[in-house]
């Protein structure tokens, strides 16, 4: 995620010695520090194109690796935060590659997740934390649970169903906005947030009523985080259950 702090000696090893290093970055700056570990990095970013499909850019980004691993080389994939949390490339070319009878496999990495908690201050142990894509909420029938932490990620493509753009429009994210409201009030504050990926950089930790949430400027990296709204409610029932349990123990 940030320049230089979240890379492990593991991960680093792998740029090292790869024969070719693919990367999908989220700075340029953050690019070029690859570019310092290997001789030869290839930025997969060219393949994104305003009104292209990103289901088109993806397969070619699978397609672009595959080639180099069929070439009998050793490849490795760079990615932005974790190679496993919101992004396809990484899980898709891995299983094309045990497909085709090669080994591949994908490295644990700090995720927006893993910066979200510091920096907000969060411990998903606590009440509990959902996690959903924000467009689900308004392609199926979800519930949430407002006394735990809600967290909606790609919260600026909400509602999108072309993966041609870049960010939806407002008129989508007042529909976000009106399936939140179904939850929680219109005055409840709720937090965009984008992690810091330089470190002169800051996150963006921006409180917001949530009635205002669609004129916000949201992006591919925002994130949304709703607190929750309402206490914990006790099961007694199961409470009840659970203190006969304790005091059969107990007898014995």
């Amino acid at each position: 995620m940030m320049l230089g702090a979240h890379i492990g000696p593991r991960t680093r090893s792998y740029i090292e010695q790869a024969d070719v290093v693919f990367v999908a970055v989220s700075d340029p700056i953050v690019e070029l520090w690859v570019q310092q570990m290997h001789n030869d990095v290839r930025s997969l970013q060219p393949y994104y194109a305003e009104g292209k499909s990103r289901h088109q850019t993806y397969r070619e980004m699978v397609e672009a690796m595959l080639v180099e691993v069929r070439g009998g080389r050793g490849v490795c994939g760079a990615f932005y935060g974790h190679p496993g949390v919101f992004a396809q490339v990484p899980h898709a070319a891995i299983a094309r590659a045990r497909q085709e009878g090669f080994p591949a496999h994908m490295e644990a990495a700090v995720s927006a997740e893993d910066c979200l908690y510091a920096d907000l201050g969060i411990d998903p142990g606590g009440v509990g934390c959902q996690h959903y894509e924000a467009s689900q909420l308004l392609f199926y029938r979800r519930t949430i649970e407002p006394s735990a932490y809600l967290v909606l990620w790609q919260v600026g493509l909400a509602g999108d169903r072309t993966y041609r753009r870049f960010a939806s429009g407002p008129e989508l994210r007042q529909l976000l906005v009106d399936r939140l409201l179904v939850d929680y009030p219109a005055d409840h504050e709720v937090i965009v947030y984008e992690a810091a990926t330089l470190p002169i950089g800051q996150p963006r930790m921006e409180s917001v009523r949530l009635r205002d949430l669609a004129a916000m400027d949201l992006g591919m990296h925002s994130t949304l985080v709703v607190p929750p709204s309402r206490a914990m409610e006790r099961d007694q029932a199961l409470l009840a259950r659970i203190q006969e349990i304790e005091e059969r123990y107990a007898a014995t």
